[in-house]
């Protein structure tokens, strides 16, 4: 069993609660224990930190703070989350600016110290639990299932603040945890249905909304039916263990999951 301070995001209690319900449904039954952080607050997704940099910057070393006091690394279930708080983390290694912002942080109370770890569900699989381990808990085999890996854009770059020269394993790590349960990533440019892929999976509730909430718009551009299930990532790792519909959330996507999850053995 690994111990994390979970930062959930914003998205996971909002727009994709399915993402959360599936998150704690599956976390136990693999090995991760999980102690929400307290009073977290949003990381501000990008945006911010373009037009406020010392305030995006105060908001994630307030959240790393109160992870701290957890004595925990945080674990993330969002790309974006992920990839924003990272970014924070390097430029707050530099002793003058979190000073400056440590004292913004001092009328909560709140000190961070520097060094927190941070690291989506995606890597703690693959690093901390380990792919056959995974496997070993499978009680379901996804073999002639064909889902196409979708990371999102802050799980990806800027590679060195996400620490890929040092897990290059994480370039790849969404396939590998596809292949590990039996399926087949079908990797291509586009990651498209073209190609054979019963579904898309993403570590991303930002882009889970995006690619479910918005394909019927592109169907009329492209002049043709999409209809692609995008699958959050612990839904993917909650078929392979037996899991049912309801538990995971699958009936609350835009686009139907209904002949994947039954693909899949779910269920429905």
């Amino acid at each position: 069993m690994v111990r994390y301070a979970f930062f959930p995001g914003c998205v996971s209690r909002g727009g994709a609660p399915e993402l959360y319900q599936s998150t704690i449904a599956v976390a136990g039954r693999i090995g991760i224990e999980l102690e929400e952080i307290e009073g977290w607050s949003c990381t501000g997704s990008g945006a911010l930190q373009e037009s406020n940099p010392l305030l995006g910057d105060t908001l994630n070393a307030r959240n790393f703070a109160l992870a701290q006091q957890t004595g925990l690394p945080i674990m993330t279930i969002c790309s974006t989350c992920q990839g924003v708080m990272a970014q924070a983390k390097v430029k707050l290694e530099n002793e003058e600016y979190r000073a400056q912002i440590n004292a913004l942080l001092a009328e909560e109370g709140l000190e961070y110290t520097g060094g927190i770890q941070i690291k989506h569900m995606l890597w703690v699989m693959v690093e901390d639990i380990g792919l056959e381990h995974i496997k070993s808990l499978a009680v379901r085999s996804l073999d002639g299932v064909f889902l196409a890996p979708f990371y999102g854009c802050y799980i990806v770059r800027p590679s060195a603040a996400l620490e890929y020269d040092e897990h290059p394993q994480r370039k790849v790590a969404l396939e590998l945890v596809i292949e590990a349960l039996g399926a087949t990533a079908v990797d291509n440019e586009g990651k498209t249905r073209d190609l054979g892929a019963d579904a898309m999976v993403t570590p991303c509730p930002l882009c889970h909304l995006n690619l479910d909430g918005f394909q019927s718009k592109a169907a009329r551009q492209v002049g043709r039916q999409i209809n692609v299930p995008i699958l959050h990532l612990p839904q993917l790792i909650g078929a392979a263990l037996g899991m049912d519909a309801p538990t995971l959330g699958l009936n609350r996507h835009i686009v139907s999951s209904f002949d994947v999850a039954l693909k899949m053995g779910i269920r429905v």
